[in-house]
């Protein structure tokens, strides 16, 4: 448990780092598949998954 929170960690500073550059490349893309890759595997993935469904019910729900 702990290497994996290290990993995550360190790939979501790294994400931080490259969205912040405005550049993202293909390293930095790979970077953020990663940390995906790592979150899914960790005791967060529920939450997350909850909360992308709880948006785009909202997003799908609303009227232009």
């Amino acid at each position: 448990m702990a290497v994996s929170i290290s990993v995550v960690l360190l790939l979501s500073v790294l994400a931080v780092i490259f969205l912040r550059n405005g550049g993202l490349k293909v390293s930095h893309a790979l970077v953020c598949l990663l940390l995906g890759f790592c979150l899914a595997g960790t005791s967060i993935a529920p939450t997350i998954s909850s909360g992308l469904t709880a948006t785009a019910d909202i997003v799908s729900g609303l009227r232009p």
